[in-house]
């Protein structure tokens, strides 16, 4: 079973409806969930695509098979699943067809970019993959094209490559290049590991050229390409391996592959037509 992706039971529960997390650790202490036809207990693990996880006897609902999408988020879009404020949110722009189940696929961002900041982002129900990408320790390369006022020297662009201190700690750009001047101000092409929230715009900042333009382009092996700004895409197969492979995780099972949604009236071929093709 070494191939298997295990997480904590109680996480499982609560993304198949029981609950939150809380009230799903009081249900395994109960002694009310088995794997496999095994009492569990409170801190163990199973693979719900694997296993057979039951509740008071009775099967949990099966995962979603996998569902990878990018974005091109423009500027003034929110980064979140809802806003209490009632803006536009990046779900606003992807539009998924619905399951067998009659129900929309659930998607979450893959990391933020604050309102103001455009660019690649990577929406997703897989949930280690979500949390290797995040997560501080793992270090995961993200690559950004900054309009910065000014024209930073080369000095300054030293300066940001051995780093800076934010808060206490030393932060630094693993490598920056200025691609090009236009009006008094300068692109800049900003390579990072750390996850901090606002990093970029405050190291800019910091050493007197306020960010006016933050675009992310790359993340991890993701690349944003040619996507046009407020468009969508599902990610191929291979991207989506390529991604798990860099984040370390297991081989993918069941990977939900789809055709985007066709227009509202947009005309369908004929059976003949589709027949010679």
């Amino acid at each position: 079973m070494g191939s298997m992706e295990t997480e904590r039971l109680q996480k499982i529960l609560a993304r198949a409806g029981y609950g939150s997390r809380r009230a799903c650790e009081r249900i395994i202490d109960r002694g009310r969930v088995t794997v496999d036809g095994k009492i569990v207990s409170l801190g163990d693990k199973a693979d719900p695509e694997t296993q057979e996880i039951r509740v008071d006897g009775i099967p949990i609902p099966k995962p979603q098979p996998r569902l990878y999408v990018v974005v091109n988020k423009p500027r003034g879009v929110i980064s979140t699943t809802n806003d209490p404020r009632g803006r536009r949110t990046v779900l606003d722009l992807v539009r998924i067809p619905q399951t067998k189940r009659g129900s929309d696929m659930r998607l979450y961002p893959v990391g933020r970019l604050d309102a103001d900041s455009e660019g690649l982002l990577l929406l997703t129900n897989d949930g280690p993959l979500t949390q290797r990408l995040t997560h501080p320790k793992y270090g995961h390369r993200r690559v950004y094209r900054v309009l910065v006022e000014g024209e930073p020297t080369e000095e300054t662009l030293e300066r940001w490559r051995k780093g800076i201190t934010l808060d206490g700690r030393a932060t630094r750009f693993d490598r920056v290049v200025a691609e090009a001047h236009q009006r008094e101000q300068t692109w800049l092409r900003v390579t990072v590991h750390e996850g901090r929230n606002h990093m970029v715009r405050r190291m800019v900042a910091a050493l007197g050229h306020s960010a006016k333009r933050l675009i992310r382009t790359e993340m991890g092996t993701l690349q944003l390409g040619d996507l046009q700004r407020g468009k969508w895409r599902f990610l191929s197969a291979t991207e989506a391996r390529a991604l798990r492979r860099e984040a370390q995780l297991p081989a993918m099972g069941k990977t939900r592959q789809m055709r985007k949604p066709a227009r509202r009236g947009a005309p369908r071929p004929s059976r003949s037509r589709r027949s010679r093709r």
